[in-house]
């Protein structure tokens, strides 16, 4: 708001409620030089202010990546067959093994324990370590090394 020699008649009131129609302004202020304060609201409301974006890190600066935590395989209830479909618990990239040159977690024929850890997925840069919720011999390994999988696709078949 800012100070200006200003007439408050009828008239020159008048027209500033008009400008505020016309323009469709929320609101226009003014305060005479005498000390006198005018404040014309059209229909049009005030926005809310928008909060504060939180800041950002310097461009360059490494954010923190957040820790790799074990992931539980889903296993589905067991078919007829005893069979039990192991699935994928997140989207992202299927390991065998902990890294190129290591032998795979587990192999066709192998028996796990439930908490054992059967395969890695990689998700946006983080190896996540998934470990069986139950016990059983595996049947079938449904996914290749490196390949990508989806949440709740079937990566493994135990018996």
């Amino acid at each position: 708001m800012s100070k200006l020699d200003f007439d408050f008649t009828f008239e020159n009131i008048e027209r500033l409620a008009d400008i505020v129609n016309d323009k469709e302004l929320s609101e226009i202020s003014l305060e005479g030089g005498d000390g006198v304060k005018l404040t014309i609201k059209g229909k049009k409301s005030v926005p809310a202010p928008m909060p504060p974006m939180p800041p950002m890190p310097p461009m360059g600066a490494p954010m923190a990546a957040p820790a790799a935590m074990p992931v539980q395989a889903a296993a589905a209830a067991p078919a007829a067959d005893s069979a039990k479909q192991v699935k994928a618990p997140i989207v992202g990239t299927f390991y065998a093994a902990p890294s190129p040159d290591s032998k795979p977690f587990v192999s066709v024929g192998d028996t796990i324990h439930k908490g054992d850890t059967i395969y890695i997925i990689e998700s946006m840069k983080v190896m996540s370590e998934v470990q069986s919720e139950v016990d059983g011999i595996v049947k079938e390994i449904c996914v290749s090394n490196g390949d990508p999988v989806e949440y709740d696709q079937t990566v493994m078949i135990l018996e």
